[in-house]
């Protein structure tokens, strides 16, 4: 019997960025090698974006103890270095996934992570320098050479159901970011700093084992013309959706990791030293997962872009209204509860909406193009906002961090609308 031939309703030849970019039909998706690879993709961003995203531990930890004559700000750069060339490489990551798969890069990307955990157990206190250039340069390095293309692999097995599949993928940073300072907080007190991370790095290999066992790359139908593809297309900017999206992604971006960083030294300053603020970046990470797979169910029900911009404004709002006016601990909570699960949308929507206006082959490209352009305000947001903390002692000190926070996501909201309305003005048609 012959095999049924879809086609995907995010992918009319009327979307396409240029003219001469067409679209083929493609066959029916989801296979059993297509679930094993998002398996595989989870547990890379378990291990390299969930550790990134615990960076809110090692600020704490950082600036009470291994590098307590550092300046707040000065830490913060450590993880956004990070970020930032995950961003910087992602046009080149995805790129190469696009060409020879993902084996080699998570090969390399495991490689580098596990030794750039053990210089960091070796490194002595107040050593800025040298751990700015062993966490931030050598592992942010080491991350950027995964995270992209553990999402690229996946789009390529995915169409209509790309939204939620990538949602699920994203889930894997959110699982790490509640696992890794659980076990931070857990195994310091007891084996010390080092031998933690050290630990660390044995589940980051593991993790790393057994995604290159479970990945496959999708060969492509055009070997040929994707050998000669740039690994860096910026031809994706000629489209006004594109571009003015990538702008609001930018404000996002630049006020989304604030919460997450100095949620927990906000709390001792209002609130002083207490048991339960140790547990709130894994909060923010958990809801964050049920943010994510709702994100990506209802993006692929209603449209990804109608859903991406008014939860990135609520989460604006929640910093203007319910963080900034909070008075107790209850309040906290609820504050990051929420704004877990409406920020996730940041990370699940951007890729697969990118995908909506972007042929196959330059999908990677295109889509490491966008955040290429965003390192800046990933690398800025959280310097900037810890610069802006007038008393580091007191709750009111920490206005203009918040304010600061709302205010740019609430910006990426209004230009996310935008793009949204170059798609098409009816605001009830699917996009």
């Amino acid at each position: 019997m012959a095999e049924k031939t879809i086609y995907s309703l995010d992918r009319r030849p009327s979307e396409s960025t240029t003219d001469t970019e067409s679209y083929e039909p493609r066959q029916q998706e989801g296979d059993y090698a297509a679930w094993l690879t998002v398996m595989g993709s989870i547990l890379i961003y378990y291990a390299a974006s969930g550790l990134m995203n615990s960076f809110g531990f090692f600020q704490d930890y950082y600036s009470k103890e291994l590098l307590r004559h550092t300046p707040a700000p000065n830490i913060a750069f450590i993880g956004t270095l990070q970020m930032a060339l995950c961003n910087i490489f992602a046009s080149i990551s995805g790129a190469l996934c696009d060409r020879h798969g993902v084996k080699y890069l998570y090969i390399g990307s495991g490689i580098g992570m596990v030794i750039s955990l053990l210089i960091l157990t070796y490194i002595p206190p107040s050593q800025f320098l040298l751990v700015l250039m062993t966490q931030g340069l050598l592992l942010g390095l080491s991350i950027a050479f995964a995270a992209q293309p553990a999402l690229t692999v996946v789009g390529q097995h995915f169409k209509d159901k790309r939204a939620l599949v990538m949602s699920l993928v994203c889930t894997g940073s959110s699982l790490g970011g509640i696992g890794f300072p659980l076990m931070f907080n857990k195994l310091v007190p007891q084996v010390g700093f080092s031998n933690a991370v050290r630990i660390a790095g044995l589940k980051i290999a593991l993790c790393y084992s057994i995604a290159l066992f479970l990945s496959t790359s999708k060969p492509s139908n055009n070997p040929e013309s994707k050998s000669r593809a740039p690994l860096i297309d910026f031809g994706g900017f000629r489209d006004f959706r594109y571009a003015v999206l990538c702008v609001g992604m930018w404000f996002a971006i630049l006020g989304l990791w604030i919460p997450a960083y100095y949620i927990k030294t906000y709390t001792a300053a209002a609130h002083g030293n207490n048991g339960i603020s140790q547990y709130f970046l894994c909060m923010i990470n958990g809801c964050s997962i049920v943010g994510a797979i709702f994100a990506g169910l209802m993006g692929d029900r209603i449209g990804r872009l109608n859903l991406l911009w008014p939860m990135v404004l609520v989460s604006g709002c929640l910093c203007l209204f319910l963080w900034l006016l909070s008075t107790s601990i209850p309040t906290l909570v609820l504050f990051i509860s929420m704004y877990g699960f409406f920020s996730s949308s940041v990370s699940a929507l951007p890729t697969s909406i990118i995908g909506q206006i972007t042929p196959d082959d330059k999908l990677g490209a295109r889509t490491g193009a966008f955040y290429s352009l965003i390192t800046t305000a990933s690398l800025g947001g959280t310097p900037i906002a810890g610069a802006l903390i007038s008393d580091a002692n007191s709750r009111d000190g920490y206005r203009w961090l918040i304010l600061f926070s709302g205010t740019a996501l609430i910006l990426g909201s209004v230009f996310m609308l935008a793009s949204r309305l170059l798609h098409a003005q009816d605001l009830r048609k699917k996009w």
